[in-house]
């Protein structure tokens, strides 16, 4: 009795904190959102260690904190969320770390397809950016999966980049801009349109006109499918990227509120919008001064 009641009051804890919370994001909403936040889940490892918890559990406590933020992030009217789940670096760590993160993985991209999983709740669309060729053949089956069951759904979109670090994706996307120039000179060369290779270095605008652009670099980028992030949430206090949209994040408000990622909450949210809404104008001016 005394549990059916305990279980009664929290549930009408959480309906006035959820109602409270739509409030707020009202309130909020009156000055322009940001379209996208990028998150660094940094401090799991450290969450459970401090709490002397098993390996691996300081991960899940994390994901719930994520389930969290995108709730925060889609009720306010964010459209695209980036998180970053799993580096290239950490391949290094120990083998039985990496595949305990793998099994974890591909138990919570599965949880993703569900019908009543959060990117269905709110009609969002996944996407897995990064090195996938690296991962193990059930995770990336697994998020094959979940993006063809979420390809439909347009209100919102996810990013989770796994088996990712920004200079892999920059030089993936150099090489898959020279290899698409090169492809469109042999095929005007093969109909006798020519390129124009045989004037290269008569001067220089010729060779400017001709070579890989800035546009084709970005339309390789893994990221291409959003735009650059407007706010960068990194936990644990730490202020370095990690090889992480270092393309897309010239122009960004970073945040680094000292909490472990699995114990940030809501107040460091509303702290990060209210913070881009300050700053909001200041970097638009320096984006177009550049």
């Amino acid at each position: 009795m005394e549990k059916c009641g305990g279980n009664r009051a929290n549930q009408v804890f959480w309906s006035i904190f959820s109602f409270l919370r739509r409030c707020l994001f009202l309130v909020i909403s009156a000055r322009p959102i940001p379209h996208h936040i990028a998150f660094i889940m940094d401090g799991n490892r450290r969450y459970a260690k401090r709490r002397k918890l098993m390996e691996g559990t300081g991960h899940r406590v994390g994901f719930v904190a994520l389930m969290s933020m995108l709730t925060y992030c889609y009720e306010l009217g964010v459209r695209y969320v980036t998180i970053y789940a799993f580096s290239i670096d950490n391949f290094k760590r120990k083998p039985e770390e990496v595949q305990s993160l793998m099994d974890l993985m591909q138990e919570k991209i599965e949880e993703l397809i569900k019908e009543e999983s959060i990117v269905n709740r709110y009609g969002v669309k996944v996407h897995f950016i990064g090195n996938l060729k690296l991962l193990s053949e059930p995770v990336w089956l697994a998020a094959e999966r979940a993006m063809v069951a979420t390809a439909n759904n347009s209100r919102g979109v996810l990013s989770i980049c796994i088996a990712y670090t920004s200079t892999d994706e920059i030089v993936h996307a150099v090489q898959e801009s020279c290899e698409e120039k090169w492809d469109e000179i042999s095929v005007l060369n093969a109909s006798g349109a020519g390129y124009g290779l045989d004037k290269f270095g008569e001067n220089e605008k010729d060779e400017r006109e001709n070579i890989v652009k800035l546009t084709d670099i970005e339309r390789h980028m893994y990221m291409a499918v959003a735009p650059d992030p407007d706010i960068l949430i990194r936990t644990s206090g730490e202020t370095r990227l990690s090889n992480f949209l270092l393309w897309q994040s010239a122009y960004c408000c970073l945040y680094s509120p000292s909490v472990l990622w699995p114990e940030i909450g809501f107040r460091h949210f509303v702290w990060a919008i209210l913070n881009f809404q300050c700053n909001r104008l200041y970097l638009e001016r320096k984006k177009k001064q550049s």
